[in-house]
């Protein structure tokens, strides 16, 4: 069978495609195969031979030869493949080559439609192997459809769909169909449907990817982010060091009049951020991470890992925040649990403080 259009068309498909010729001529050889077995017997032990440079496609039905035939599908008597050649001996394998004409239109369907799976699951298994590279980090994607609280996304770039569910969406944004967005791939892995990617713009590593983008610091590894806590679409508190003893980790994150900081709130659609310095003085960091209020005192107790932090009285509500986040969210960055009391309240805590 010589067909010089297909092996063009092969080609077209490799430079067009990006398709793999060789996984193309591979998958073509063993649709044949399965479709002249559907036709005419699965017994039937079939080989299909592509030769590109000479344009030519062979198919060779393989008989086993034996003393006495049992399947004739796949099997050739001693007598019967020695009138052929006289040299056979049982268990030699005769290949006879099949005419093209003993292919019905069902049986060239049915090698089309294996074939075209074939590439399709390539296709699948190249875009599931390309977006896992992409897990952990930011792409641009565009909102095609909102179902249910459910946001259907397509990747920028490519073809690929990306779901971004109710808990994964800042609730303080509102989502519109025709929007380019940033978003964070949470996770990327295969289903029978195809490649699921799953993305967020509330997840925490949203908002330390933002920050690599706009802090060339942490990008470089110069400013290291310890932690970070988020409650999405209201406050993010972010501990960061560096083990440079010139460079201002805090300094670096907000920016020259705080144009990086702003930069990453705006994307965040304004939602709150605080740069915590990472000490390893427990108390001076817990009255840190109650930032933006300003605190007097610490007491900690070690053994259980319980804080009372001291604010002025005017400060209660700004420590505390609005039903207990700024302090609930100081807490989790610590990982003390802490308690705010103002300082009318508490002056067994003060005593003899200067």
């Amino acid at each position: 069978m010589i067909n010089k259009d297909f092996f063009l068309a092969l080609n077209q498909l490799e430079n067009e495609g990006k398709i793999d010729k060789a996984l193309t001529i591979k998958s073509l050889e063993a649709a044949i195969a399965t479709a002249y077995k559907r036709e005419f017997g699965e017994a039937r032990n079939i080989a299909v031979q592509i030769n590109e440079d000479r344009n030519l496609i062979r198919i060779i039905a393989y008989k086993t030869v034996v003393e006495t035939v049992e399947d004739p599908e796949s099997e050739i008597s001693l007598e019967d493949a020695q009138a052929i050649k006289s040299s056979y001996k049982v268990g030699d394998i005769i290949g006879d080559e099949i005419s093209p004409k003993d292919f019905t239109r069902i049986v060239a369907q049915t090698a089309k439609q294996v074939f075209t799976q074939r590439i399709t699951d390539e296709n699948k298994r190249r875009a599931l192997e390309d977006m896992s590279q992409k897990e952990g980090e930011i792409v641009t994607a565009l909102i095609r459809r909102i179902d249910n609280g459910t946001v259907y996304l397509e990747i920028s770039g490519t073809q690929m769909e990306a779901v971004m569910m109710p808990s994964d969406q800042s609730k303080s944004e509102h989502y519109s169909v025709g929007t380019t967005i940033k978003v964070y791939v949470k996770s990327v892995g295969a289903t029978n449907r195809g490649t699921r990617v799953v993305v967020s713009r509330s997840h925490k590593d949203f908002v330390k990817r933002l920050f690599e983008i706009e802090v060339p610091e942490v990008k470089a590894g110069l400013v290291k982010i310890r932690k970070i806590v988020r409650e999405a679409g209201y406050r993010t508190k972010m501990a960061v060091y560096s083990d440079e003893p010139s460079v201002d980790a805090v300094g670096a994150c907000i920016g020259q009049k705080g144009v990086r900081i702003n930069a990453v709130v705006q994307e965040l659609g304004g939602e709150k951020i605080d740069i915590i310095g990472w000490c390893a003085d427990q108390a001076q960091f817990i009255a840190r991470a109650l930032s933006p209020a300003q605190v007097n005192m610490v007491k900690i107790n070690e053994d259980d890992k319980t804080a009372i932090a001291i604010v002025p009285d005017e400060k209660l509500s700004l420590a505390i925040g609005k039903q207990g986040q700024n302090v609930r969210l100081a807490a989790k960055l610590t990982d003390w649990k802490i308690d705010v009391k103002p300082m009318s309240a508490a002056p067994e805590l003060i005593g003899g403080q200067n």
